[in-house]
């Protein structure tokens, strides 16, 4: 290929065109004007020899081979980004990188908020961005969108290195003057008693309690409130004589700080294994090796709490 007429920038923008499918959006992601994007696409249909992107209706749709060219483009500029930002070594006192992770509000409210705590004492210029869930969220992490996912191990992908963090429990939870339900609760009462229960993403795909009621015991509780996160479930149960079941580190905060009590579930419910992930490219980045340290190493203090 005419390497010598390739502008490494030409790829960035193709990357953004091809991503975007939009010469309006691919702008601005590369905060470019519009008539420099198209200039772009038109320097790029000439090297190419290709149309790359056709508007079919309303839509820009990739040409065959733009299609072709989008995954290695994009792992591409990912691997030169990962060339350019490894340092030698990584200063925590003095960074203040801003660092991206995509997990639910869950994640964030119990696991993350202790670890907080430590980095603002060790790197108070670091940021922390919390992104959270979609429907394929290792798509976030192969995008270079974000730098980790923390999820339970079965949403992360087999494409990029994992490691394990800690397992988590369930509890049921309910407001402390609900009269209904004492230090226990029975398979009839779980049954009888309205829930308050959570689905995320566009798809409202099912909390992970309700899954493994459904297949492992039979169980269909009675849902009077879908919330779409873990954090609106306290409002809809303080007053009334619903219950939610939640994992178990989140109904112990809540119950700290908030008028709900917590009993064990009905029935023995697993575990469920939390893990987080980094993309391949990013391996050897100093920052995000130091991160993931820090992550690992809480998840042992999280652990034992």
């Amino acid at each position: 290929m005419r390497l010598n007429r390739l502008d490494l920038n030409l790829l960035v923008a193709l990357d953004a065109l091809l991503s975007e499918r939009s010469i309006t959006r691919a702008a601005e992601r590369m905060h470019l004007s519009q008539p420099a994007t198209s200039g772009a696409l038109a320097r790029l249909r000439d090297f190419f020899d290709d149309e790359l992107l056709v508007r079919v209706g309303a839509q820009m749709m990739p040409t065959p081979l733009g299609e072709s060219l989008q995954a290695p483009v994009h792992n591409i500029l990912l691997q030169i980004q990962a060339t350019v930002e490894r340092r030698l070594e990584f200063n925590e006192a003095e960074s203040n990188r801003n660092f991206r992770l995509l997990m639910s509000d869950y994640t964030s409210t119990t696991f993350m908020a202790g670890m907080v705590e430590q980095l603002a004492n060790v790197a108070p210029g670091v940021c922390l961005e919390f992104y959270a869930p979609t429907n394929n969220p290792w798509e976030k992490l192969e995008q270079g969108e974000v730098d980790f996912l923390i999820m339970p191990e079965h949403v992360l992908s087999s494409s990029h290195p994992t490691q394990h963090l800690f397992d988590e429990g369930f509890a049921c939870i309910a407001w402390d003057k609900n009269s209904a339900i004492n230090d226990s609760i029975s398979v009839k009462q779980f049954l009888d008693l309205g829930h308050v229960s959570v689905r995320f993403g566009s798809q409202r795909t099912l909390s992970q309690d309700q899954v493994i009621l459904k297949e492992q015991h039979g169980l269909e509780p009675n849902v009077e409130i879908v919330a779409s996160t873990f954090g609106a479930i306290p409002q809809y149960l303080v007053g009334t004589q619903r219950i939610a079941t939640v994992y178990r580190h989140l109904a112990e905060t809540w119950t700290k700080y908030l008028p709900l009590k917590m009993v064990p579930t009905p029935v023995d419910m697993p575990t469920i294994p939390w893990g987080v992930q980094w993309h391949k490219f990013r391996d050897l980045d100093p920052g995000i090796q130091w991160l993931r340290t820090k992550i690992i190493n809480h998840a042992e203090q999280f652990n034992g709490a």
